[in-house]
């Protein structure tokens, strides 16, 4: 749970610029990558990604615009991207005008449970960190180079010199 702004956008600084690097990432063709027919698609995971930022951080009582879960997925990546860059930015900055520290801990309804929003915040984290995993495989599938998240991608070892671990 986040205890203060600070440190919640310190972090989130981190993952979301990740998150953007994968969502650069994806092109046009490889947003119809999926694992089966009844599943999501890689286009479905990241417009869920995008419009989820807004649907969960909402419920804390933040307001900002941002991307709606029943919108139609866009067919274009950089559409995808575009809008995350926006609501993250739009989101970024409704925290910085209406939060304090204090507000971390005030309660609000999470999908039938009552959390601080500061334990929101790391649910959050999490959930966006669950989907770029997923998006991750996908990407791989679909062809493209993955960039790295949490250190060098296999593609990237050789970029720096190093061979790719082999475990």
């Amino acid at each position: 749970m986040f205890q203060s702004i600070t440190e919640f956008l310190n972090q989130w600084e981190q993952e979301s610029s990740s998150t953007q690097k994968v969502l650069d990432t994806l092109t046009d063709a490889s947003l119809k990558q999926d694992v089966t027919a009844a599943g999501r698609d890689l286009g479905r995971i990241a417009w869920h990604v995008v419009a989820s930022l807004h649907e969960m951080v909402s419920k804390t009582g933040l307001q900002f615009k941002g991307a709606e879960s029943d919108q139609d997925v866009p067919v274009s990546a950089k559409e995808i991207a575009d809008q995350y860059r926006q609501v993250n930015a739009a989101m970024i900055s409704a925290i910085k005008e209406q939060w304090n520290d204090q507000s971390l801990k005030e309660e609000h309804d999470m999908f039938g449970r009552q959390l601080p929003i500061g334990a929101s915040l790391l649910l959050v984290i999490l959930h966006q960190t669950h989907h770029r995993g997923q998006m991750t495989v996908l990407m791989r599938q679909a062809g493209l180079k993955v960039p790295g998240v949490y250190g060098p991608s296999q593609e990237e070892w050789s970029a720096i010199g190093m061979e790719a671990p082999k475990l």
